[in-house]
């Protein structure tokens, strides 16, 4: 291996997931031809990730490191070790070398607060007071951004924050005192991100204040935060929603990261959301992290639709038979009366309906077709399949060239559309 990887700071920076361990070739040509100015994280995935596909983070480090090697990238990288939720998970992923630790405190989120009335929510706090002391400190504030929108933090604002977040901010401070630790102590550079996009409700611009503040107060080196947005970022599909209210909301969320940190806003289910990127970069003039990870498996597929339609037929049958069950963890709406079944397309047909061509999607857009929700959530199912599994694979390494293709072009539209 000629290179590690390292820290980015707050250079803008886009995440390539890769669930099988082979598309850092076509990962590397996109950089080469649209990444100007954007810094890559070739080694990126989740812990969920790794289980659903049998993989480990050492694994994963190697996969795309090498892949890197022998693609001729010589320029930094970023290992994102996504989702993190355990000291175990930390402990995995920093002996593998990563050096971006994302903190997924989710499971701590109370998701049933924006629907409490103002009796349950009060009784709510009450109960947690005590692990909340940061309440009393924030009732009453008013944070004027530096983009001129005013943050009034009433007590209803401050209470429901606490309410909501208040165990997710404790353990997420646990776990970045545990990196801290574990890195120290290999001495090893890192950096931080916060997710808090996978809720029901958008974050409001209180919630991310006191949520950052905390982190930061607490000793966190946050260097970027993924709040949840407005409008439905669902997976493998562009962006549904209010463009105009969006552009608003990002310019006052980038506004608390520039003047809390600065750190970056970032952008998770980022894959095909080509129309609101232009947004965001403006935003954040540039301070963004964008993360992707089923695309790049989607295209594996196209490239089976392309040289093994039978085969790529067969995956359509089993994953719709998968879909029901595998897409619980994921904000998708598809149903399976969105795709065709395949006794009823063509070959064209099918990849124009579960993988979508851009020949079909207007300029400056992104993927619509939900049928791409049914493969995307399916893929540790498939490739763990005793048959399906190396059928991907085998495809891919009879046809590198194709795969490397299929991604530059994908990736490449996604990095032009970031730097306007």
């Amino acid at each position: 291996m000629s290179f590690s990887p390292t820290v980015l700071g707050m250079q803008a920076s886009f995440g390539f997931g890769d669930r099988i361990g082979m598309a850092t070739p076509g990962h590397v040509a996109a950089m080469h031809r649209a990444g100007a100015g954007i810094a890559p994280i070739f080694p990126q995935q989740s812990i969920r990730e790794m289980q659903r596909t049998g993989r480990n983070p050492t694994q994963v480090m190697n996969e795309a490191l090498e892949g890197a090697v022998r693609s001729g990238w010589t320029s930094p990288t970023g290992a994102d070790a996504d989702h993190l939720k355990t000291d175990q998970d930390i402990d995995v992923t920093a002996a593998a070398g990563f050096t971006f630790f994302t903190i997924d405190p989710s499971g701590f989120v109370d998701q049933k607060t924006d629907n409490y009335d103002e009796a349950t929510l009060r009784s709510k706090f009450d109960s947690i007071r005590d692990q909340t002391a940061w309440y009393q400190a924030y009732v009453g504030r008013r944070i004027a951004l530096p983009n001129g929108t005013l943050i009034e933090l009433t007590d209803h604002a401050c209470m429901r924050a606490a309410v909501k977040y208040g165990a997710a901010i404790s353990h997420a401070i646990s776990l970045s005192n545990h990196i801290d630790s574990v890195q120290t102590k290999a001495h090893r550079e890192f950096e931080i991100e916060i997710s808090i996009d996978e809720t029901d409700q958008p974050t409001t611009l209180a919630e991310h204040f006191i949520i950052a503040e905390q982190c930061l107060q607490g000793g966190m080196r946050l260097i970027s935060l993924a709040p949840r947005f407005i409008g439905d970022f669902e997976k493998g599909v562009d962006y549904r929603g209010d463009l105009k209210a969006l552009d608003q909301s990002m310019h006052d969320h980038a506004a608390i990261a520039k003047l809390l940190g600065p750190y970056k806003i970032s952008l998770h289910s980022g894959s095909d959301k080509l129309s609101m990127y232009g947004i965001l970069a403006k935003a954040t003039q540039g301070a963004f992290h964008v993360k992707t990870a089923g695309t790049s498996y989607l295209e594996a597929l196209r490239v089976v639709a392309k040289h093994d339609p039978k085969g790529f037929r067969e995956i359509i049958d089993f994953a719709r038979g998968r879909y029901d069950v595998d897409k619980a963890t994921y904000h998708v709406s598809a149903t399976l009366k969105d795709a065709p079944l395949t006794h009823d397309a063509t070959n064209l047909e099918l990849e124009q309906a579960y993988l979508e061509c851009w020949s079909d999607v207007a300029p400056g857009k992104g993927f619509t077709q939900l049928g791409r929700q049914i493969l995307h959530c399916t893929f540790g199912s498939v490739l763990t399949n005793s048959r399906l599994g190396p059928l991907v694979k085998d495809c891919l390494l009879a046809h590198p060239e194709t795969y490397t293709d299929v991604l530059e072009d994908h990736f490449a539209r996604h990095l032009v559309a970031l730097a306007h």
